[in-house]
């Protein structure tokens, strides 16, 4: 069985090892664990934010996380919420897990008075985009612009 809860300190090791599944697919990403690191510190001691985590009971393996990080829309007028990170360990694909991290992460949002939640999407990971399809995702006309700092 399955379950979702909000991420701790104890679960870093298991997410480190999903974001290096989900950066070897994108390709603006790198696999840097002491980044990743850091910014999970960051996020799971943030009051703008969550993590969340799917657990396997029957072996107590995380298996799935995914985050939210609030901001401030004035298109909105309110907090809109940046899902990040969704993924799902390989062998566990398939079998509704991502969904179920997702709504998770979605009521998470309508409970903290959210009025959009968007993410962002690797454009060549069909696979990612027909499970957003499927949860009822829109694309927009935006594009996504980025400067390192």
């Amino acid at each position: 069985m399955i379950t979702c809860r909000v991420a701790n300190t104890t679960d870093i090791e298991a997410m480190l090892g999903l974001l290096a599944q989900l950066f070897a697919i994108e390709t603006d990403f790198q696999i840097n664990p002491l980044k990743q690191r850091a910014g999970l510190v960051l996020l799971l001691n943030s009051e703008q934010g969550q993590i969340f985590v799917a657990q396997d009971n029957d072996n107590g393996k995380v298996v799935a996380m995914c985050s939210v990080q609030i901001l401030i829309s004035t298109a909105e007028g309110g907090k809109v919420g940046l899902l990040e990170d969704l993924i799902v360990k390989t062998d566990y694909r398939l079998q509704g897990i991502g969904q179920q991290v997702l709504q998770y992460a979605i009521t998470w949002a309508k409970e903290h008075n959210l009025k959009r939640l968007q993410l962002l999407a690797d454009k060549n990971n069909q696979p990612a985009l027909d499970f957003y399809a499927r949860q009822q995702w829109q694309t927009t006309d935006l594009i996504v612009l980025r400067q390192l700092l």
